[in-house]
């Protein structure tokens, strides 16, 4: 790594999924307060409302989210022209 890059505070930080409670660590420089003891050492810790162990798209538990039948709607138009 070169010298002088990187801000004073790049430091590792621990990542933790608040839905599932998932927690990995990288290197941040986040400001945060509060810490979590992680693999036998306390680190500062991030709260994450999502991450790629909770996100539809990584786990492939893709969720369809239907506001006011617009879904409903188009599967009867789709429908029709289908047959």
């Amino acid at each position: 790594m070169k010298k002088g890059i990187h801000p004073e505070n790049y430091r590792p930080v621990v990542f933790k999924d608040m839905s599932n409670g998932d927690m990995f660590l990288s290197r941040s420089t986040c400001k945060t307060n509060d810490t979590v003891e992680f693999e036998g050492e306390t680190y500062p810790v991030v709260k994450l409302e999502i991450s790629n162990t909770s996100h539809p798209f990584y786990t492939g538990k893709n969720k369809l989210v239907d506001t006011a039948g617009r879904v409903d709607k188009f599967m009867s138009r789709y429908a029709k022209t289908k047959k």
